[in-house]
Parts: C-alpha cells; structure tokens; sequence
C-alpha cells in the first residue's frame, strides 16, 4: 500500500470523525487509531478496491467499538473549533451551533449516514459497504435522519415523552 494513496485520504477522514464525534480532539484521536489500524492489517486491504471505502469502514467500527464502551457524555465544543479560524457573523455562529447541537442529537446509525452521504459525498452503495448494512436501510437512515434533522433546526421536535411511572410491584411477605 502506498503511503500517499492513505494521505490522500486524512482530510476526509478527519472532517468525517469530527463530524461524528463532535469534539476535534476525539477527532484526531479516532483518525489516528483508524491509521494506526489501517498500518497494522494493510494485507486486509485487497490493492484494486476502494481504499476510501475501507478506511471509512475501519474508522466507524473503530467509533462504534468506542462507542459501546463508553457512556453517552454531553460534548462542549469551544467556538474557536467550530470556526476553524474564520471570521463569521454572530447569527451564523448560531446557525453552526445549532447545526452540531441538531446532529449531535441524531442516534449514532442515522448521524454516520448523513455524514458519509452529505459531507463525504459517498453514494448509497459506497455508504452501505463503509456501515455494512443494506443499501434500502441506508436510504430510510438518510430519511429518517434528514427529517429529524429539520425538525430539530425548525424548532418543531417534540421533546421526549416524560416517562411514566411504573406500577408499584405487589409485595409478598416472606417468613
């Protein structure tokens, strides 16, 4: 495997695990476990087929092992790293904000297939191999996603229902 062929890809590796992590150093951190996998069993990789394809694959089941291990934290991102050194107004600071807030509230399987379609370009059939999951259930994910997506941004989601409480379970003495 060319060295160049894997930094050709970093960028888009990198925009991809920002955007499903919401934190830049979780970011650089899931990029490198990704490259340092990749290093490690390069004679998976079949010369001839996606590269990009397969590194996406190793990046997101790297997230999802990471994922599964760890508890669901409330992520602060500063808003230096939202901006990326850019000079924007305050109202599409606010936009941005929104933006990360909504799709960090997407579940993990619609968030990964409305990145890899939107922001990494991929097509349903390049998405499905990189999730290992079926075309049909990509393209109901991008749905599912894409309108809770607007409902969030559109102030129209409901919040969750309060949980109801359960019936008090019947005691039994016991001698």
């Amino acid at each position: 495997m060319e060295s160049s062929l894997v930094v050709a890809q970093m960028p888009g590796l990198r925009r991809y695990a920002r955007a499903l992590t919401g934190d830049a150093w979780a970011a650089d951190d899931l990029v490198q476990d990704t490259l340092e996998r990749a290093c490690g069993k390069w004679r998976l990789w079949t010369p001839g087929t996606d590269l990009r394809a397969w590194l996406f694959t190793l990046m997101h089941n790297l997230y999802l092992n990471e994922r599964r291990g760890a508890h669901a934290r409330i992520v602060q991102v500063p808003l230096e790293d939202v901006q990326d050194g850019l000079v924007a107004p305050a109202a599409a600071i606010g936009d941005m904000m929104d933006l990360r807030r909504a799709l960090l509230c997407l579940p993990d399987e619609q968030r990964a297939v409305l990145l890899l379609v939107t922001l990494e370009d991929m097509g349903y059939e390049e998405a499905a191999a990189v999730l290992g999951i079926p075309v049909g259930t990509v393209m109901s994910r991008l749905s599912r996603a894409r309108a809770r997506l607007r409902e969030l941004l559109d102030g129209t989601a409901r919040a969750p229902a309060p949980p109801t409480p359960a019936a008090a379970p019947t005691l039994r003495r016991m001698k």
